[in-house]
C-alpha cells in the first residue's frame, strides 16, 4: 500500500488487534471493537423508520459530485438529502474516498441489527462500512466528529448517525422520518437551493465557527433525549 492514510492505519492496527484479543488506542479514546450481533433475517415490510422494504421500485444509482463515487439509494429527497452527506465527508472528512466506498441499498435481508434494515429501504448509506464496522466505536478523530455533527445539525434531526446507536456504526447515516414526513422535502429543496448558490453547501461549510458548534451541541442533545423515549 503506498502512503497509507491515517485511517487505513487505524483500520489495520484495529483488524490487528482484533485478531490478538487486545484492546487499541483509538483517535478520540479507547477504540471498542464489541463482538457484533448475530444476524437474522429482517422479515418485516418496512424499516425501522418505516419506509416500505423494496428490492427494486425506487431506487436509483446516486453519484456523489466532487468523487468518484455512486450508491444505490432511493430516489427524490432521500437521494439528495443522503448524496450530500457523503459529499460533505469526502470533501471535509476522507478526500480518499473511492468507488464502493459507500453502500447503500440492498435485498439481502439478513442483518446485524435491527437500524441496518435501512439499508433494505434504501434509506440509509454507510460511508466505508469496513473502516467503520457494527460494534466498533471512537473511530473519528475530534475535528471529524466535529464536521459529523455539523452535518447532523444541517439535517436538523432528519438524519440520525449510526455512532449514537446503543450498538454503534460509525459509518452508518439514516433517514430518520417516515415517508410522510414533509421535512424531508423542506430538507431536500433546502439543499438543492445551496447547490446552485455560489458559497452554500457542502465545500464551503466551516464547521468549527462557534455558532455553528452551539448548534450542533444542541442537536446531540436532542437527539440523545428521543432515542432515550423512543
Amino acid at each position: 500500500m503506498k502512503n497509507p492514510t491515517r485511517r487505513n492505519i487505524l483500520t489495520i492496527g484495529l483488524g490487528f488487534a482484533g485478531a490478538l484479543g487486545l484492546t487499541t488506542l483509538g483517535p478520540v479514546g479507547t477504540a471498542r471493537a464489541a463482538a457484533s450481533p448475530r444476524p437474522s433475517e429482517w422479515t418485516h415490510k418496512t424499516s425501522t423508520n418505516g419506509w416500505p422494504i423494496t428490492s427494486r421500485d425506487g431506487i436509483i444509482i446516486q453519484e456523489v459530485e466532487g468523487a468518484p463515487v455512486n450508491f444505490a439509494v432511493r430516489g427524490g429527497a432521500t437521494a439528495t438529502v443522503l448524496a450530500y452527506i457523503a459529499r460533505r465527508f469526502v470533501y471535509e472528512i476522507d478526500s480518499a474516498i473511492r468507488d464502493g466506498d459507500v453502500t447503500g441499498h440492498t435485498s439481502d435481508r439478513n442483518i446485524a441489527t435491527a437500524f441496518e434494515s435501512n439499508y433494505l429501504s434504501g434509506t440509509a448509506i454507510a460511508i466505508r462500512p469496513d473502516s467503520y464496522p457494527l460494534g466498533a466505536k471512537d473511530g473519528l478523530f475530534p475535528h471529524e466528529l466535529v464536521v459529523v455533527r455539523d452535518i447532523l445539525a444541517e439535517c436538523d434531526g432528519i438524519v440520525r448517525w449510526g455512532g449514537d446507536e446503543p450498538t454503534p456504526k460509525e459509518s452508518h447515516f439514516q433517514i430518520d422520518v417516515g415517508p410522510e414526513d414533509q421535512r424531508l422535502r423542506v430538507l431536500a429543496a433546502k439543499i438543492s437551493q445551496w447547490d446552485r448558490t455560489p458559497g452554500k453547501g457542502a465545500g464551503s461549510v466551516d464547521a468549527f465557527l462557534p455558532s455553528r458548534r452551539r448548534v450542533a451541541r444542541d442537536m446531540e442533545q436532542r437527539q440523545e433525549a428521543w432515542r432515550v423515549a423512543r
